[in-house]
């Protein structure tokens, strides 16, 4: 909530109409009017930087939902002949996700260019604010649900308007719970306006001696390129466009890449076009889902699920459901933890220069990278056993993953300690896995694998560390 209150204090003025209609009056009058007005306590770069952090937070909690939503999809309650066609949207939904990850992963390239703190945060519940689509929840995906997401990817009224679109909307209203729903385009409307303008966000705001240290698309693009992003049945709608995951290093290039995302997003209404968007997947999906509710082509699935710590009660926020079945607790743990050390992993990677050689997998940067992958790995196997998992003892419902953020993303200042972030992890992750192991779980040869890749893994970061300190040692000489 703290964070919250803080961020929420520098955009209340802005969504106040009044009170930003005042300013206005006031710097025209004083001969100062700007097509854009910072909060007071702010600058033009960093209103940038809090609005990329905004806009990094969106991305990352669309990227989760869309995980959840898509993994919720098949189970034996789906009819025969539909079973192709809800394998169809699972993929093209897990499609959208990856493509949010490489949007979070471009914001952060925009942030490490001019200068702002990198952030993989993501409110659990977000804050109603304009620029926010609907409030953070984890669901199978519903005709509801669906519409939430046709909508806040939405392009402009003028762009997408009748029947069909007050329907979504009603709809998209009704799922929201809280009878609010923004399209994200709103923000990066703003965002495109605000680093335009070359009296707020200076030329010297853009930094290009930090390009080696960001995100490229050939460390990261793996295997993403044309719609081909996991799309084992071929069901990837034609045209698909690329992975987006774009350095930057002057203005033209973070407006480039904003606008690129935000078509991404909500370009090209109908999926015939060039290049479809979130939107226009999405909306495929809408007009294909069942209407009459005779059949679901989601499990039945926990709303929220949350796992709570055995020395402690948990809140029940907005739905929030406790998984209390003893095997799906530890999973929930597992799941979380793994979690936790993808997005360590992510963040830790903009702290070193990329080397592209092909022998890059062995330098920091490039072990980073290789266990983000296999992370990505771990997260899709502990979601599909979460979600057929029960939720309780006895219980017909499944668990399904929490995603719950850790306790913080921040790392410690010293290089040696930041790698012993990872071993922590590691090892918390490897008392779960003894524990499930010994339980007899069915999910042996997984588990086993996992440990023996844990293994691995912490061989490269104890003798980066041994590095770390025979430097540092040598340096005190």
């Amino acid at each position: 909530m703290a964070m919250r209150s803080r961020i929420r204090r520098h955009l209340g003025a802005l969504l106040n109409q009044e009170a930003t209609k005042m300013r206005a009056l006031a710097l025209e009058a004083a001969g100062e009017q700007k097509s854009i007005i910072p909060p007071c306590e702010l600058n033009g770069r960093q209103y940038a930087v809090v609005l990329l952090q905004v806009a990094a937070s969106i991305e990352h909690a669309l990227m989760i939902e869309y995980l959840y939503a898509a993994h919720s999809l098949g189970g034996s309650q789906v009819p025969e002949s539909r079973v192709v066609e809800v394998a169809r949207w699972r993929e093209i939904i897990l499609g959208i996700a990856k493509e949010e990850m490489g949007h979070l992963m471009t914001i952060q390239n925009v942030l490490r260019c001019i200068g702002g703190p990198l952030s993989l945060e993501r409110e659990d519940y977000p804050w109603d604010s304009e620029f926010y689509p609907f409030p953070f929840r984890l669901e199978p995906l519903t005709r509801q649900s669906l519409a939430k997401y046709v909508y806040s990817e939405s392009p402009s009224p003028d762009e997408f308007s009748g029947p069909e679109a007050e329907e979504i909307h009603a709809l998209a209203l009704q799922g929201s719970g809280n009878g609010t729903v923004h399209r994200v385009g709103a923000l990066y409307d703003l965002l495109e306006r605000l680093i335009r303008d070359s009296e707020h966000v200076l030329d010297s705001t853009f930094r290009e001696e930090t390009f080696p240290f960001q995100a490229n698309w050939d460390e990261w693009g793996r295997g993403y390129q044309a719609g081909a992003r996991g799309s084992a049945m071929g069901s990837a709608i034609p045209r698909t466009p690329d992975l987006l995951i774009l350095p930057v290093v002057a203005r033209t290039d973070a407006l480039d890449a904003l606008d690129r995302i935000a078509k991404q997003g909500e370009a090209n209404p109908t999926a015939d076009d060039s290049a479809p968007s979130h939107f226009a997947r999405f909306l495929r999906i809408f007009r294909e889902f069942p209407k009459d509710g005779s059949w679901s082509p989601a499990r039945d699935i926990a709303v929220n699920p949350i796992v709570a710590d055995e020395n402690g009660p948990v809140a029940r926020e907005h739905e929030s459901t406790i998984i209390t079945d003893p095997q799906a607790v530890k999973w929930a743990h597992l799941l979380n933890l793994r979690y936790r050390l993808l997005l360590v992993n992510l963040l830790h990677t903009f702290e070193y220069p990329n080397d592209l050689s092909e022998h890059s997998q062995f330098t920091p940067r490039g072990l980073l990278i290789h266990s983000t992958f296999g992370e990505m790995y771990n997260l899709r196997a502990l979601t599909e056993i979460l979600m057929e998992t029960p939720l309780a003892l006895g219980s017909q419902r499944f668990a399904g993953p929490p995603f719950q953020m850790p306790y913080t993303l921040k790392l410690p200042i010293d290089a040696i300690d930041k790698w012993n972030v990872h071993l922590d992890i590691i090892e918390a992750s490897c008392k779960l896995i003894a524990e499930l192991q010994y339980d007899g779980q069915k999910h042996t040869s997984y588990l086993r694998a996992l440990k023996e890749a844990d293994s691995q893994v912490a061989k490269s970061l104890h003798s980066i560390s041994r590095t770390l300190r025979a430097s540092t040692v040598t340096q005190s000489f």
